[in-house]
């Protein structure tokens, strides 16, 4: 739903573009830099550091936020730069959610393997899903929309994350991964019906 409701928050990261501009990196190292702390946020997953690991995935998706906006500052704005932000997006999920493998979380209905493996499965097939649509010129424009696009998938990995911090026990944070694992996969299934009636009409 965030992804269509852009505009809203336009002002906040053209202001944060701003700042990141104004450092002596590109938009590139930016996106590359989201997926080097996704890999710092994984290992302290792993070691059971999630304050820590909360810090660095925010600080990961702001990095991954910013590389547009700095991209538009400074005019350089290129389709090379836009796929390897697309790419490197997936990394960035994928590495977080591969490292909540290594956790000890409780089984509920299912191990949670089968949660982890449904969340990343779903956020794939909600991106594929779009870029197949276009591939297959079933859509004139960009697939968007559904339950639960990037943005909710970044900011519900961040609660996992922050409740793993008080809840030990990982209780808390393994019912807001199943409801990620379940969304996503609502998500894929809407975006599919989506480019079914785009191609209809």
């Amino acid at each position: 739903m965030l992804d269509k409701k852009r505009h809203l928050f336009k002002g906040l990261l053209s202001g944060i573009g701003e700042v990141f501009n104004k450092l002596p990196f590109s938009p590139n190292q930016y996106t590359v830099a989201s997926v080097v702390f996704s890999l710092l946020v994984a290992f302290l997953i792993i070691k059971q550091s999630f304050t820590l690991a909360l810090i660095f995935f925010i600080v990961a998706a702001i990095l991954d936020s910013v590389d547009g906006s700095v991209a538009r500052n400074r005019h350089q704005e290129c389709k090379e730069g836009a796929y390897l932000d697309t790419i490197l997006d997936r990394y960035v999920e994928g590495i977080t959610l591969f490292s909540l493998l290594f956790l000890s979380m409780p089984t509920i209905f299912f191990n949670h393997y089968i949660w982890v493996y449904l969340a990343l499965f779903g956020s794939v097939i909600t991106t594929y899903s779009k870029a197949a649509a276009k591939e297959k010129n079933m859509v004139t424009e960009e697939l968007k929309g559904g339950l639960f696009s990037r943005g909710e998938r970044l900011i519900t990995i961040s609660l996992i994350l922050f409740f793993a911090i008080f809840d030990r026990t990982l209780f808390s944070s393994t019912i807001i991964l199943i409801i990620m694992s379940i969304l996503v996969n609502i998500t894929a299934i809407q975006r599919i019906f989506m480019a079914f009636d785009e191609k209809i009409d």
